[in-house]
């Protein structure tokens, strides 16, 4: 696994647990608001962690943490993602998976074989917005659209997110999102924030007061907002 960072102890990412979260390198999306360009653009450039610095990292904190977060990048474009849940798993961790839906199989077969227990999905936009907004193929959307429809299906908790920025988002977008998220409570709604790492900084954030104006326009479920003040 290219694994280019570890947050060893976290109660923010993995809800319900005390955990640790660890970043692999690459991705095939190049959203421009994303926060951790240099993992995304030049993984290469940054210092590498071995798998089993992590491993025997988890084994001396399974008494302190009880799960792990794999987040990116994007955890499901490596090939080697299910053998280094399994040494994650033998040391007896529950796991969550961060991931943009662009490989419903390797979500499909990981759930199977019951190597994650929590799946967050990123919805970065209404579907004919994606190519802009993710800064992907339009055909990738298909493989998209299936995963949201597998991850509803597997039997495991999940949850749809998004990002939402003022120039890439608008009251419609979020409608037509939820359409997307369906029937759940656990779709949530997150503002963009600047920061030295993101890929292009020509972006903005809504306030708290336009983030519920846009949700009261809402007719059917309303997502959540998470850390928005």
């Amino acid at each position: 696994m290219l694994i280019l960072g570890l947050t060893k102890t976290t109660l923010l990412d993995f809800p319900g647990h005390v955990s640790a979260t660890v970043f692999t390198g690459g991705c095939n999306f190049r959203c421009p608001f994303c926060h951790n360009g240099q993992m995304v653009l030049n993984p290469a450039s940054m210092e590498r962690i071995s798998e089993d610095e992590v491993i025997a990292f988890l084994e001396k904190r399974k008494r302190i943490l009880d799960g792990v977060c794999i987040t990116g990048g994007e955890p499901t474009i490596h090939a080697d993602l299910p053998d280094f849940l399994r040494r994650i798993k033998d040391i007896g961790y529950t796991i969550k998976l961060d991931t943009n839906g662009t490989h419903p199989d390797m979500v499909m077969s990981l759930a199977s074989e019951k190597l994650i227990d929590y799946i967050a999905m990123d919805i970065k936009n209404v579907w004919e917005k994606y190519p802009e907004t993710a800064g992907c193929q339009g055909g990738t959307v298909g493989n998209i659209q299936r995963c949201v429809e597998v991850i509803k299906g597997l039997g495991i908790p999940y949850e749809f997110r998004t990002t939402i920025v003022r120039e890439l988002h608008t009251a419609e977008d979020i409608a037509g999102m939820c359409d997307i998220a369906g029937d759940t409570d656990r779709y949530y709604l997150q503002s963009y924030e600047e920061s030295d790492n993101v890929i292009e900084k020509r972006f903005s954030a809504y306030t708290l007061e336009e983030f519920n104006s846009m949700l009261d326009t809402l007719t059917g479920p309303k997502p959540h907002l998470r850390g928005i003040e």
